[in-house]
């Protein structure tokens, strides 16, 4: 059996048919997509109309935020006198999106403004006392910051005492003590009004927007939805909208940056989604910020010189791939930290090195906790530096802001929330970071078995797949936070066409059958897999989502599979007559049933690997589980049988390699037999060393029948071997050859080779799985 990576989880309540069947009625919706509105909890019609309603009712008005009818005095006060403004943004996609919203809207009212965005490295996160000072010093008389700055005490206390007014306008969590700012415009901020919290940064610049414009500012929806989706804010409410209109805005190509990066991407000419802001757009914004100077960024989406656009996009591009290359290269030192003997004892990691380039050590430790599953911190700085610097990642069990913030003065800075923290820290207090980290993950019981869970929206056959049912779910989109594309449970009959695609061969792709229907299907990162599926073709189920796929003009329905479940235990035919380095290279438990094939493959076998010699004599007293692959070929079918039905494998591959044929050599006859006999009464003694062959050809008898009848005559005492001598022994005891264990053996491992190697591959697996269902049966009973 293949275990699940998830814990599935269906809706909590029960699906009410007939609210299914009124939503899909009122809104002309499958009853696939309404069931999915009344498992997330829209299971009225008005409730299901007022979620999928897109008009431009759906945008609050911007002057129910805190301090925004403040903001808007002071900004067209500041437009009148002809102030200095500086736009204080951020290095990430929703703070280069909302530093070109509001510096656009100044511009547009005829502000003198311009804008500033803090270098990670030089500057760090939110607001900067020497760039507050200097901003001070050129005479800048108003600053309004962009997706920062309601954390900013301090630097905001120093601005306003010294005569530069200060506009934060932000969405991060708020802290207990907030600056002394001429307004703070904020969805969450204390006694607010607004009926929406979770607006991005770019959402809030938007707001301003539009209050200093007395419109919805449609041309900045696009930048709207890159700041939107990119920050992982929630898709619900009027962000639903706000990202809808934005990325037909962004398909329709009015802003040149944009249309250049699109271009670079790969995604000119195609309707944009939210998958492609996500996984293409956003980080390629993110990367400058983190390598580079975001500032790049804010230039690539205020410009209206193309080639300057193509210039700048191609550059981010490039440094897009740095990144990714940087990830890559640190990630494969960090892991062979990760997998030490002492970290691999813990529940948590704090990974440091040195060089390492600090703006992508948030993304490294995002990929530790997924390859690891453990809250992991990765720090690094330069030798002869006194401080680490760097970011942590978390588990929803573990808060890892709190798990490190009842150390403050541990840290030189610190700052985070649930899943994500950034800290700077001296050398010499690493060691008392990993012992907080590994307590508080004791403290909270932290259990790194636990399966994650996956919500699932439903059930459906191969047969309920249609475009049509496709392109009603996208109606429920877009898709992000607070609104996961839907998962589905499939069954399908069988799956059929397994093959592994990519260069690397990584990647899974086969069809789901159903009564009336095919489904493509593509599993990324699972090639390894494919024995499995080929093994147990009829016993898959998988979880995954709906898209529709077209190639040379046709579209076709596909599932793009999340996580899938084998509920037989795969097992997988490897018979062979050879045994190479090569068989034993994947991670298992290798099963031998002789001594002398485990000595002879011993030097294949590397150290992590474990291997078991099963006990002839008592081979049921060894349970194993995970994934076993059964070496050799036993000698006995019945205690093979027996010791099958106690085992508990994942899955189950078989060599079952021989190097002596019982089966093909068969048993010698009674003519044959007695003409050997009656060979050593007439030769009192033979050395097999020098004699052996020419003994066979005498005889006429393959010389494994005739070492196997020698092996009989001596359990009989017919005669006896010395150092490779065969001496006859004059008047033995009489006894028929079938009182020789070495006899019953061989019958034995004529009918078990039979059975193991030479019965067809279908008809084993069959066989094997019955064996190994009996024991779980037995337990039902």
């Amino acid at each position: 059996m293949l275990k699940s990576k998830y814990s599935w989880q269906m809706p909590k309540n029960k699906i009410d048919s007939e609210k299914v069947t009124a939503i899909a009625q009122a809104c002309e919706l499958s009853e696939v997509a309404a069931t999915v509105l009344v498992g997330r909890g829209y299971d009225t019609v008005d409730k299901a109309t007022q979620f999928l309603k897109m008009d431009p009712e759906m945008i609050h008005d911007p002057f129910l935020l805190h301090d925004m009818q403040k903001a808007v005095d002071r900004i067209q006060a500041a437009i009148v006198a002809d102030e200095k403004i500086v736009v204080y943004g951020d290095y990430d996609a929703d703070g280069v999106t909302s530093t070109t919203i509001m510096f656009e809207t100044l511009n547009e009212l005829g502000a003198n403004v311009d804008y500033f965005v803090p270098d990670r490295f030089k500057d760090g996160y939110g607001p900067n006392m020497a760039e507050y000072q200097e901003f001070i010093d050129n005479g800048v008389n108003l600053m309004i910051t962009v997706d920062n700055g309601v954390a900013g005490n301090e630097p905001i206390n120093y601005a306003v005492t010294h005569g530069m007014d200060v506009i934060v306008t932000d969405h991060h969590e708020m802290p207990d003590e907030l600056p002394n700012a001429t307004a703070i415009v904020h969805p969450r901020y204390p006694g607010s009004h607004y009926p929406f919290s979770d607006l991005s940064g770019g959402g809030v610049a938007f707001k301003v927007a539009s209050a200093l414009l007395d419109e919805v500012p449609e041309e900045f929806l696009d930048l709207v939805a890159i700041g939107t989706i990119g920050d992982l804010v929630s898709l619900t409410d009027e962000n639903r909208f706000l990202v809808t209109s934005g990325l037909k805005l962004m398909s329709e190509g009015q802003r040149v940056g944009l249309n250049a990066l699109l271009k670079v991407c790969g995604l000119d000419g195609h309707e944009i989604n939210e998958q492609d802001i996500g996984f293409t757009v956003a980080p390629r914004l993110n990367a400058v910020g983190r390598i580079g100077n975001a500032g790049e960024a804010v230039e690539l989406l205020t410009t209206f010189d193309e080639d300057k656009a193509d210039q700048i996009a191609k550059h981010i591009d490039s440094v897009n791939e740095q990144r990714k290359q940087l990830v890559a290269d640190i990630y494969d030192e960090a892991i062979m930290q990760a997998q030490t003997p002492e970290n691999a004892a813990k529940k948590t990691l704090v990974i440091t090195g040195t060089g390492w380039h600090q703006g992508v050590l948030g993304i490294v430790a995002s990929r530790l906790v997924e390859t690891t599953g453990k809250p992991t911190i990765v720090l690094s700085a330069a030798e002869t530096e006194p401080n680490l610097k760097g970011s942590g990642r978390s588990v929803e069990a573990l808060n890892l802001f709190e798990a490190l913030n009842s150390q403050r003065d541990l840290y030189v800075n610190f700052g985070g929330h649930h899943m994500a923290v950034g800290l700077t820290i001296a050398k010499t207090n690493v060691e008392t970071l990993k012992q907080l980290l590994e307590s508080a993950a004791e403290a909270n019981h932290l259990n790194l078995n636990q399966v994650t869970p996956l919500q699932i929206d439903g059930r459906l056959k191969v047969d309920q797949i249609s475009l049509k049912v496709i392109q009603d779910l996208q109606h429920l989109g877009p898709f992000g936070t607070d609104n996961p594309m839907p998962e589905f449970e499939i069954d399908p009959k069988q799956v059929t066409d397994a093959k592994q695609i990519g260069a690397d061969k990584s990647h899974l792709k086969f069809q789901l059958v159903g009564e009336k229907q095919q489904i493509d299907t593509i599993a990324f990162q699972q090639g390894a897999l494919l024995p499995y599926l080929q093994a147990v073709p009829d016993h898959i189920k998988v979880v995954g989502t709906l898209e529709s796929n077209t190639w040379r003009n046709q579209t076709k329905p596909q599932v793009m599979v999340k996580d899938l479940i084998i509920d037989a235990i795969p097992v997988i035919d490897k018979r062979t007559t050879h045994l190479s380095v090569q068989l034993f290279s994947e991670p298992a438990t290798y099963v031998f049933f002789h001594e002398a094939t485990y000595k002879r493959v011993k030097p294949y076998l590397a150290d992590n690997v474990k291997s078991v010699v099963l006990d002839a004599n008592k081979p049921d007293e060894t349970l194993l589980t995970g994934n076993v692959t059964l070496v050799d070929c036993p000698d006995s079918i019945s205690a093979f049988t027996n010791w099958l039905n106690e085992q508990e494998p994942d899955t189950l591959t078989v060599y079952f390699y021989q190097r002596n044929n019982a089966y093909l050599d068969g048993m010698p006859s009674r003519e044959q037999s007695g003409k050997v006999f009656k060979f050593f009464a007439n030769h009192p003694v033979i050395d097999l060393k020098t004699q052996l062959p020419a003994v066979v050809k005498y005889l006429h008898i393959a010389q494994s029948l005739l070492v196997f009848l020698i092996e009989v005559f001596s359990e009989l005492e017919f005669v006896k071997i010395e150092t490779g001598r065969v001496s006859f022994i004059q008047n033995p005891e009489p006894h028929k050859l079938s009182e020789a264990p070495a006899y019953s053996l061989r019958e034995q491992q004529i009918k078990t080779q039979e059975k193991l190697l030479y019965s067809k591959s279908a008809t084993l697996k069959i066989w094997i799985q019955e064996q190994l269902a009996d024991k779980n049966e037995g337990v039902a009973d």
